[in-house]
């Protein structure tokens, strides 16, 4: 068996670091702070640099990041004055529907003032994040996330992302004890590697299919109709389902 190799890879400094990560991977679903610092703590590691690279075959993307384009703070009555049925009368809609901070990414000054690429990367992925929600259609709690940030894994490797989707399937694999076809309750579903599998792909095949989401400037798009938006752009939303967002009473009730 060619299991020697694993002695160069899992020593002790390694599974430290690799605990130390998982620890804050796991602990996402309490509070979004986990995953910033998470993605901070990768800004120099291998991972990063091929999200890197990635993003910058992208000349738009490439020239985004040279910029250092800020993003926000957004103005939640302006954009719920935008036309209904926009991107940004939907995005405000349905944050202040389910009680979310429209702003609630960190400012420039926790990802070292911008300083890399490295940097700016993790900037604009947690600033556009709960955009990606509104336009994929997956909801913004626990059942929707693995896939909506699935879609920035699949289009340029985001290594903070990715390593939460990893730790999310590797702790329903090893937690979970009832079979995916016997849950009774979406909620039962959510805590299957059946399920988490299942979201992966989802966003994997929704990033596949869509254009590069990462150089959008959103908030020159914010009065666009969010249908003509996501033709535009290649995604078809999820509508149904305890996934999507379309499925919250509420949120429903508010758009109208």
């Amino acid at each position: 068996m060619g299991f020697r190799y694993l002695d160069q890879i899992a020593s002790r400094q390694h599974i430290q670091q690799f605990l130390e990560l998982a620890d804050l991977a796991a602990g996402g679903g309490d509070s979004a702070e986990n995953v910033f610092r998470l993605s901070h703590r990768l800004r120099d590691s291998k991972p990063m640099r091929l999200c890197e690279r990635v993003l910058q075959r992208d000349p738009a993307s490439a020239a985004l990041i040279a910029e250092r384009r800020l993003v926000g703070p957004y103005d939640l009555d302006a954009l719920k004055a935008c036309p209904k049925g926009s991107l940004g009368h939907t995005y405000a809609v349905v944050m202040e529907t389910i009680g979310y901070d429209i702003n609630f990414f960190p400012d420039p000054a926790y990802f070292a003032n911008l300083e890399t690429d490295a940097d700016y990367i993790n900037y604009r992925v947690y600033a556009t994040h709960d955009i990606h929600h509104i336009l994929s259609g997956f909801s913004l709690d626990n059942f929707g996330e693995t896939g909506v940030i699935s879609i920035s894994v699949g289009q340029f490797n985001h290594p903070g992302l990715g390593f939460v989707d990893l730790i999310d399937l590797l702790l329903q694999f090893l937690l979970n004890e009832t079979p995916f076809d016997e849950a009774t309750s979406a909620k039962q579903q959510a805590h299957t590697a059946g399920y988490v599998f299942h979201m992966i792909g989802h966003g994997l095949e929704m990033a596949a299919q869509a254009k590069p989401l990462f150089p959008v400037l959103w908030e020159e798009r914010f009065e666009q109709d969010l249908e003509d938006l996501r033709n535009e752009l290649g995604i078809q939303a999820v509508r149904e389902g305890a996934f999507s967002w379309y499925s919250n009473q509420e949120i429903a009730a508010a758009l109208g």
